[in-house]
């Protein structure tokens, strides 16, 4: 049995911000293939008309809403290689620098969504080919953000949202260096 994303957990309050989380995730799970035109257009129809959290939830039952937080004060966060990238990722480190190498990792959707919320140190973030990514979210304060990447996306391909807070750091996103054979 599927089981509703974190936000619908069991309370029973609805706002309109529930609606909104709802139909985020809904569009989302089209834009990563994972929904067909007739379900988007079925799942969108029950999520405006919801009633409750209990009419809402069977309608993002089984989509997925995953949510890695990596945390860190002193150390360094490092992801390389042939990593499981999810959807919605949240790092906090203080002092450490972050290094997100997303050129061989495991990416099951069009879309991620990274916060980053780094005091004094600084994050680069190496994208595969074609991919993009917008900073448009991210709060700077000494720091600065460096990147010759697209910050739209391209149809079928990766695109990185991402916000946070840099106060005193630097964050750089390049593409992977090509790899050619001599």
């Amino acid at each position: 049995m599927s089981h509703p994303p974190a936000h619908f957990s069991d309370r029973e309050r609805f706002s309109d911000r529930d609606r909104d989380v709802a139909v985020e995730l809904i569009q989302q799970a089209y834009a990563d293939g994972l929904l067909s035109p007739a379900e988007l257009e079925q799942r969108l129809e029950l999520a405006l008309t919801a009633a409750s959290l209990h009419d809402l939830r069977p309608v993002v039952a089984n989509l997925p809403d995953e949510m890695i937080r990596i945390f860190s004060t002193k150390g360094g966060v490092t992801r390389a290689g042939d990593w499981h990238v999810p959807r919605r990722l949240r790092i906090d480190s203080e002092y450490g620098k972050v290094r997100l190498d997303l050129s061989r990792a495991h990416i099951p959707y069009t879309r991620i969504d990274l916060e980053l919320w780094l005091e004094y140190g600084g994050a680069k973030i190496i994208l595969p080919a074609g991919a993009s990514a917008n900073t448009d979210g991210v709060r700077i304060g000494w720091g600065k953000v460096v990147s010759k990447e697209a910050s739209r996306q391209s149809p079928g391909r990766l695109h990185l949202q991402i916000t946070g807070e840099l106060p005193y750091g630097r964050l750089t996103i390049r593409a992977a260096r090509s790899r050619h054979a001599s």
